[in-house]
């Protein structure tokens, strides 16, 4: 069986192994419990099923339609994304929300198709506005603002 569509058919196989796994794990650690009274692995079985079930399908799909050939570029964006999430994640604590926000967003910004300085600014500007907005004011969640070295952050 031929592949024809390479992109599809690495989507599909990311969606079916990382929905399937969801599942086990959720499985193996959680109780399933009913529709009646949920359990903790309830949600994160019936959202892993329903990805293996769209990953299934566009898998298959990638041998039936015929689809463009995957460029020798194409992991560059997948890598930097993941590099600006786990940049986000460890700088969160030491430098603050501020400065995590902007190494995420330049970071990813570099994944895509082209880098201009002023799309990636004012999407951080918007970006750190709606974080501070919804988790800092709205949900209260204890994110340090500035980073450690800055004994009295201006913004509260």
């Amino acid at each position: 069986m031929k592949i024809k569509s390479p992109k599809d058919f690495w989507s599909g196989l990311m969606f079916l192994g990382f929905g399937l796994f969801f599942v086990i794990w959720a499985a193996i650690h959680y109780q399933m419990g009913t529709a009646v009274r949920m359990g903790p692995a309830y949600f994160p079985i019936l959202l892993g099923g329903l990805l293996s079930v769209l990953g299934l399908a566009i898998l298959l799909e990638s041998f039936v339609v015929e689809g463009p050939p995957v460029p020798a570029f194409a992991f560059r964006p997948l890598i930097l994304i993941s590099v600006g999430c786990v940049l986000y994640g460890y700088l969160m604590k030491p430098l603050g929300l501020f400065v995590a926000t902007l190494a995420l967003v330049v970071v990813s910004a570099f994944g895509g198709h082209e880098f201009k300085w002023k799309e990636v600014l004012i999407l951080y500007v918007i970006l750190m506005l709606f974080s501070w907005l919804v988790f800092v004011r709205g949900l209260t969640l204890p994110f340090p603002l500035c980073p450690d070295f800055i004994a009295n952050c201006p913004i509260r």
